[in-house]
């Protein structure tokens, strides 16, 4: 094959033709850019609005070099601002996140800062880790992000093929890290150039590594993704059977059908909800239920907390069907209607403010087991920092008051006690509680009290305020804690936390060893608590201990708690609340009797007044009157609680409620001794011979007493998964 020669000269005309036009392009460029900002500077110049059209058709119709320059400039110019707009989107996006991650939800914004007592429907969130140590929010946040390595994405099944998959992922990048290091050490150069490739090296492959290590991890101890939803809703005037049975249906399906888990309180006279879930699932389940019942919850307040572990969320979704949402024996005709009587509704700003007022009386609805490790301190004359007026005193200032309740079915009677009354006099009166709901009832109540109660009328009260949203909302408008001081005993798996600032302080701190920082942060978190075995400061709930007279929490701490799990002390009986220990109660007979006296006292003295209707007489259908409680499907089944352990027999059984069938004992395995008889519970089931029997049952519900203890009675249908009645079960 012949092969043409090459002319060297002609090779470098054309690279010499080559260089010249990138000479050319080059001062082309230059040209336009010139030009460029010309055509800038005399567009700024003119105020002109149509300036854009008048450019745009002369692009169009002319056709000379200027124009098409400019054409191009104008071209070259929009990829520039695309660019720009690209990256500003990007920062938007960044910062978006950031704001969702506050504010998940564009119902939030401006919404939290002001709103109305009468509201609507609304949500207020807040993070539990907004004010945490930066690294440990990074942290949290980088385990709420879903890892996008497919390596990660391919081996995040939870199946055992999958795990060795994992390890032997993690095995090859050991490996390969190892080779390298080896291969550094056998290559001569540069010292310092090959400490720090190392060093970044490293950094790389420990993120690798923990990135890997976290699928291995367990999501309930790493994933901060969880949202906590507290929220109520009193209905009035209440749902009728229909509706009511609907709501149960409806509430449950919407709860499983959201994967929400947690408790529902469902009565006729309303919601009482605390759920846990998905931040978009809790959003959806909030929609779900303004749509379901438009008019009765378009005002409701959905309080919000986000970015809680996983740890801290609810095993299952029970809805609960009560009586009362919050159990104050004032069910039916005994509850004042809470939109004509209820206390004026404070937003934290301004209930802050109304805490430093003089001639004021802070009323804490809550159980005392509650008031024990966290309550508001109001400012006195020595530490509100205020202007005071040099005729008020220390006794005139605001006073915080503890009911010492152990349940919310004793604060009527606390509320008609002489002492409480002279307290309150010529007093304005604030009250709160963890959510709110506990004060709408306990707000109508005092001002029913006022408006009907000659006792309490000529008392004087200047007015009754409430918390809205109680200390929850608090927390959020002052995450430093305003005036509370201690912990804020909550219903969830949280137990107890304090304000969101300090509990990011006190998280902040944890290996932090400098003893300025604790002395900061020990100032505002000093426990207000005691140990009920060994009295030293204590706050924290845990355990599943509570007082053997009265059963409420017990507050032991930690190694108190441990020195009895160990054998090392016993916490006997002996170790009981300081309300029993105060008031002398040794034993849960002691306590019980003591109880159903104060509040027996208390109802027939309302009862006695007129301001406090019996059973019998209001709130109850035709039958209830009669003695028969409504039993429309006509159950036959019922089933039966708090009855004496030791003293309960058949005969017993059989007297009190005539029509009985069958029986059914409810009875455990004696762990003691398991060769022994099962012990009984206290719990049964029984048969009635007709619907009829059944419904005169009912009635006596919390009624009837057996050997000195109220029995609690119900209908409950039999579930079709056993026999029954069982055949062994009958009554001879």
């Amino acid at each position: 094959m012949k092969t043409k020669a090459v002319d060297p000269i002609q090779t470098t005309t054309y690279e010499m033709a080559g260089i010249t036009n990138k000479k050319k392009s080059k001062k082309e460029k230059k040209a336009k850019k010139d030009k460029r900002k010309r055509n800038n500077e005399i567009e700024c110049d003119r105020v002109d609005t149509d300036i854009d059209d008048s450019v745009f058709t002369k692009s169009k119709t002319d056709s000379s070099p200027d124009v098409q320059d400019r054409d191009d400039n104008s071209n070259h110019e929009k990829k520039k601002d695309k660019k720009k707009s690209k990256k500003k989107g990007k920062k938007k996006s960044k910062t978006s996140k950031r704001n969702s991650e506050d504010e998940p939800n564009n119902e939030t914004n401006g919404n939290d800062s002001a709103i109305e007592s009468s509201g609507g429907g609304r949500l207020v969130a807040s993070s539990a880790i907004e004010f945490y140590d930066d690294d440990l929010k990074k942290k949290a946040k980088k385990r709420q992000k879903l890892t996008t390595d497919d390596n990660l994405t391919s081996c995040c099944n939870k199946d055992a093929d999958n795990q060795t998959q994992l390890e032997e992922v993690l095995e090859k990048q050991r490996s390969k890290s190892k080779k390298k290091k080896r291969h550094r050490n056998d290559v001569d150069g540069d010292g310092d150039e090959a400490e720090n490739e190392e060093k970044q090296e490293r950094r790389d492959k420990v993120k690798q590594r923990d990135e890997l290590d976290k699928v291995l991890i367990p999501d309930n101890k790493r994933n901060h993704s969880l949202t906590l939803l507290l929220f109520y809703q009193y209905i009035e005037p209440e749902w009728d059977d229909e509706i009511y049975e609907r709501m149960l249906r409806d509430i449950q399906k919407i709860g499983t059908s959201l994967e929400l888990t947690g408790r529902m309180r469902c009565a006729k006279e309303g919601l009482n909800c605390t759920l846990t879930g998905t931040h978009s699932n809790i959003l959806e389940y909030t929609k779900a239920l303004r749509q379901l019942r438009p008019t009765d919850f378009c005002n409701t307040e959905f309080k919000l907390t986000t970015d809680l572990p996983l740890a801290q969320k609810f095993g299952e979704l029970k809805v609960l069907k009560v009586v009362e949402i919050v159990r104050y024996g004032l069910e039916g005709q005994k509850a004042p209607p809470i939109q004509q009587y209820s206390g004026v509704h404070l937003e934290p700003k301004h209930y802050h403010k109304k805490l430093a007022e003089s001639n004021t009386v802070i009323i804490d609805v809550r159980n005392h087991y509650e008031a024990a490790i966290g309550r508001f301190v109001p400012p006195t004359k020595e530490n509100s920092g205020g202007e005071k007026d040099a005729t008020t005193t220390r006794t005139e200032g605001p006073k915080w008051i503890d009911p010492k309740m152990r349940k919310s079915t004793e604060f009527p009677a606390w509320l008609d006690k002489e002492e409480t009354k002279q307290m309150m006099k010529g007093k304005q009166v604030l009250m709160y509680c963890t959510g709110g709901i506990r004060c709408e009832r306990a707000s109508a109540l005092l001002k029913y009290k006022m408006e009907t109660d000659e006792t309490v009328k000529d008392l004087g009260i200047k007015g009754v305020f409430q918390l809205q949203g109680g200390i929850d909302k608090y927390f959020k408008e002052f995450p430093d804690g305003g005036y509370w001081q201690g912990k804020n005993y909550v219903f969830d798996k949280r137990f107890a936390h304090a304000p969101p600032k300090i509990d990011g302080e006190l998280h902040g701190r944890v290996g932090d060893k400098e003893e300025e920082h604790d002395s900061k942060v020990s100032t505002n978190t000093s426990a207000m608590g005691r140990c009920e075995s060994c009295y030293k400061p204590w706050d924290m709930y845990r355990g599943k201990r509570r007082c053997p007279t009265c059963g409420v929490p017990s507050l032991i701490c930690k190694d108190c708690f441990l020195a009895d799990k160990q054998g090392r002390k016993k916490l006997g009986k002996e170790v009981r609340c300081d309300l029993c220990v105060e008031q002398r109660v040794f034993s849960k007979r002691q306590y019980r009797e003591k109880d159903e006296r104060f509040i027996q006292d208390y109802e027939s003295k309302m009862t006695a007044k007129g301001l406090l209707l019996p059973n019998a007489a209001a709130g109850y259908s035709e039958n209830e009157k009669e003695g028969i409680a409504p039993n429309p499907k006509g159950i036959t089944r019922l089933v039966l609680k708090n009855m004496c352990r030791k003293n309960m027999t058949e005969g017993a059984l059989l007297e009190a409620l005539p029509g009985i069938t069958h029986i059914v004992w409810g009875t455990q395995r004696n762990r003691k001794n398991p060769s022994a008889e099962p012990i009984f519970t206290g719990m049964g089931w029984v048969e009635m011979a007709t619907p009829e029997d059944a419904a005169k049952a009912v009635v006596k519900n919390n009624q009837l007493k057996l050997f000195g203890r109220t029995t609690g009675i119900a209908f409950q249908a039999p579930d079709g998964k056993d026999i029954w009645p069982p055949s062994n079960s009958r009554v001879v």
